[in-house]
């Protein structure tokens, strides 16, 4: 049976574009999610914001990241999970051709992990969870400069929402992590069933 498309719905308070249509999940989709989320396990294990990236080409992973800083109520806005796999890909000797990637995270990637993925020329995120309150996969590229407006990259979310939602509650819930604590996506996500 050949599923359907699926809409587009990068977060609750960023609409789609309009008639942005997406090819179907597939199995390789939950395969991949289910590394990221490995990491984001890992992330969390440390204290860490739960986001985890990981970078698939052809039938293997080739890069791997999670994100850091943020621990006992650090700041840093750098470390991003889908940046730290990006940072391993570049050092890599041999790097397949970058339009062949897909990123996979465990959370809409920002408008800077976004910009820097469409930037590095990866070809598709998919991704789990969305991020209510940073999201940037739904900014409305046809206003920007071309470099980004002319980007061919594919989104499609909500590939094992449900497992990524888990540990972001997890992470709200203990009273020990102070990042984003009180924030709109700390009240979006406590509230999802």
């Amino acid at each position: 049976m050949t599923k359907k498309p699926v809409r587009f719905r990068p977060s609750a308070f960023n609409p789609p574009p309009s008639n942005f249509l997406l090819p179907p999940s597939g199995p390789d989709d939950d395969r991949f999610m289910s590394e990221a989320l490995k990491e984001a396990r890992k992330a969390l294990a440390r204290g860490e914001f739960p986001v985890g990236c990981v970078l698939v080409y052809g039938d293997r992973v080739i890069a791997r990241g999670r994100r850091k800083g943020t621990a006992h109520g650090g700041g840093n806005e750098l470390d991003h999970a889908e940046m730290v796999a990006l940072r391993r890909l570049v050092k890599m000797k041999q790097a397949p051709e970058a339009a062949a990637i897909t990123a996979y995270s465990t959370m809409e990637p920002c408008l800077m992990c976004f910009s820097a993925l469409m930037l590095h020329g990866i070809g598709a995120i998919v991704y789990a969870y969305e991020d209510a309150m940073g999201g940037g996969t739904a900014c409305p590229r046809a206003r920007l400069n071309p470099l980004y407006r002319d980007s061919r990259i594919m989104i499609r979310g909500g590939i094992q929402r449900g497992e990524s939602l888990a540990l972001f509650k997890a992470f709200f819930s203990d009273p020990a992590n102070r990042y984003w604590r009180a924030s709109h996506l700390a009240e979006y996500t406590l509230k999802q069933r």
